[in-house]
């Protein structure tokens, strides 16, 4: 498809030879590129689509090849990756060899960090304009949150410590109303008081009043004092951010580039930190994403058919797997909670929610939150079930060691995303969970390898007087595997042998990718190789039985979608030292020392040598020592 103005737009630099109009029609065709491109390679939709005039008007006033623009989670990024010369690799989104879904600095100078998680742009930034006090340099800088991520913890210590800086600073708040899911806790609802309280007029004059008083030949001085006074309304949310020092300016309308253009070039000359308050319209320009922003912040592939969408059908996953199992289990224990961080649907909790809702917390993006308020509900006899991915539950490591952990309390950690995430790439794989929590006294870790085991791990881990965490991917299940071993119920520290052999070779895999040894032991029984299979359950307590395997005189390989540093093969190594056992019999396979690239989860699990190939060499490497 060819554009009148996005064609051209090769640099930030091309934007400025155009008229507002012109602009305006550009963000049009960026919303139309974004939406045809995602359609095919699935990505961030909604909160994208929201963002274009502000993009386009941030960098129209903006240098940000020498400027600093920092993003909060990095999700909304796609129109400035567009803008920034990567409109063609923009095709290859979340692909091998294309570009991430997050702002990345070895793509384009114009990314800052490699950042997928909320709340850390006030601080960054704040962090470069000490820097630039220091050095005596000039460039302007911009964090950029929404409104779901300025209520987390960080943003909130950055935000007390903002005064720290003697220079500009500005903070863009997209208010778009939602997170993932609408946004949570007083905050948010201060903000949605104060967007209620306003109609689109409001936010016209509210435009003016700033435009009217833009510096000009007064002294900078004056001006500040002028923008200052011109802000006073019946809700005002300079309430919250004056209260800490902070000047607060809006909320103005963030679909408006001509206005927008003219206050972002007055407020760059700011002589301190402010706060601009901009409203925007999720998934706007795309009647199914205006209409369903939460179904469409993280979406797959799909099919455009005028203003129709038809999803690719897909089998079942891990999370929907949970969402049945966690629904029938409340079903039978009205003392099941569920917690989550901004993420019900992602966690698959919409369905507990939806029947009950009186046992459901949604935290908003915080993390280090819902593991307190588990500890305190676990403290009074209830059974919390945090539902958090991998790589947002690193966020709580403190609160789980001292909230949790040193007091022994049932808190169970469902943890999705667990493993290999594909396009979602390195700062959203879930390849550190096992290290931290497995280091943890008191703390029982499992790895189902499919539903029905996942069922029963939560029925396991409801009746536990300990902390457990369950860790699973971002995959389909394969129910139809050995149902017969699978669907025995869990007892702790103990394995299931899943597949006898006849040779001395063990393969022990943790959690779904014994999948992919079946794949390889099948390949491997054609060329007269017996191996045998252990789906291993527990990463601790480790199955002894597991280490009794060497001194029969097997040898052993582990399989685990983690990072072999702190992992499953790791907690078998130190498992033999202590037992004395030959850990040169003991091969261990999983995720070397490296971040690991945007790609597919299939192709990942290769690359990475954890897939049934990988399997298979490391045998016939065994067989051949022999």
């Amino acid at each position: 498809m060819q554009y009148e103005f996005l064609d051209k737009i090769d640099s930030p630099n091309d934007l400025r030879i155009l008229s507002v109009a012109q602009l305006n029609k550009l963000a049009a065709e960026i919303r139309d590129y974004i939406t045809q491109s995602v359609s095919c390679t699935g990505g961030h939709l909604a909160s994208n689509l929201g963002v274009v005039e502000l993009t386009i008007a941030m960098h129209y006033v903006f240098d940000f090849s020498k400027d600093k623009l920092l993003w909060d989670v990095g999700h909304q990024c796609y129109a400035h990756k567009i803008i920034t010369g990567r409109r063609e690799q923009f095709k290859k989104l979340r692909q091998k060899d294309g570009i991430t879904g997050f702002p990345a600095p070895a793509e384009s100078k114009y990314d800052q960090f490699s950042v997928g998680h909320a709340g850390t742009s006030i601080s960054t930034a704040l962090g470069l304009a000490l820097a630039s006090e220091k050095l005596k340099t000039t460039e302007k800088i911009v964090a950029f949150v929404g409104d779901a991520s300025i209520v987390n913890g960080l943003n909130f210590e950055a935000l007390n410590n903002l005064g720290l800086a003697k220079r500009q600073l500005l903070v863009v708040l997209n208010d778009n109303s939602m997170a993932i899911d609408v946004s949570q806790g007083a905050v948010a609802q201060f903000l949605a008081k104060v967007r209620l309280s306003h109609t689109y007029e409001d936010l016209r004059s509210t435009t003016n009043r700033i435009l009217e008083h833009l510096p000009g030949g007064k002294k900078m001085e004056d001006a500040w004092e002028s923008f200052k006074r011109t802000l006073r309304m019946a809700i005002t949310p300079n309430r919250l951010f004056e209260s800490l020092n902070i000047p607060y300016f809006g909320p103005v309308d963030g679909h408006d580039i001509a206005s927008l253009i003219q206050i972002f070039t007055a407020m760059a000359h700011l002589p301190r930190p402010a706060v601009l308050h901009v409203y925007t319209k999720k998934g706007k320009g795309f009647t199914p994403a205006d209409d369903d922003p939460t179904k469409y912040h993280s979406t797959g592939p799909f099919k455009i058919n005028g203003e129709l969408e038809v999803e690719k059908p897909t089998g079942r996953s891990f999370t929907s797997a949970f969402s049945d199992a966690i629904v029938k289990l409340a079903e039978q224990d009205e003392k099941v909670i569920a917690i989550t961080a901004a993420m019900s649907d992602g966690t698959g909790l919409t369905k507990f929610k939806q029947k009950f809702s009186d046992r459901y917390y949604d935290v908003g993006i915080a993390e280090s939150v819902a593991v307190d308020i588990a500890a305190g509900q676990a403290k009074m006899g209830l059974k919390p079930f945090v539902c958090i991915y991998s790589t947002f539950l690193q966020r709580g490591f403190d609160q789980i060691f001292q909230e949790v952990a040193l007091q022994n309390l049932p808190v169970v950690f469902c943890i999705d995303r667990a493993g290999l995430v594909g396009a979602d790439g390195p700062t959203h794989h879930g390849l550190m969970d096992i290290g931290f929590l497995r280091m943890m006294p008191n703390m029982i870790l499992i790895a189902p390898a499919n539903g029905v085991e996942l069922e029963l791990a939560l029925y396991f881990a409801a009746q536990s007087k300990q902390p457990v965490a369950i860790r699973y991917p971002k995959e389909e299940v394969n129910d139809g595997l050995c149902p017969e071993i699978f669907s025995q119920p869990f007892e702790l520290g103990k394995s299931v042998t899943a597949r006898g052999g006849k040779d001395k070779i063990a393969v022990i895999a943790c959690g779904s990718v014994i999948n992919e040894a079946f794949k390889a032991a099948d390949a491997l029984k054609a060329n007269n190789i017996d191996i045998t299979v252990i789906n291993a359950r527990f990463v601790k307590p480790l199955d002894e039985k597991i280490i009794s395997l060497l001194s029969g005189g097997n040898s052993i390989i582990t399989v685990e979608d983690h990072f072999t540093a702190g992992g499953f093969g790791s907690a078998v190594l130190e498992a033999a030292v202590a037992a004395g056992a030959d850990i040169a019999k003991i091969q261990v396979l999983g995720v070397s020392d490296e971040f690991v690239a945007t790609d597919k989860r299939d192709a990942q699990i290769v690359r990475c040598g954890i897939g049934a190939q990988g399997i298979i060499e490391a045998v016939k490497k065994i067989k051949k020592a022999h």
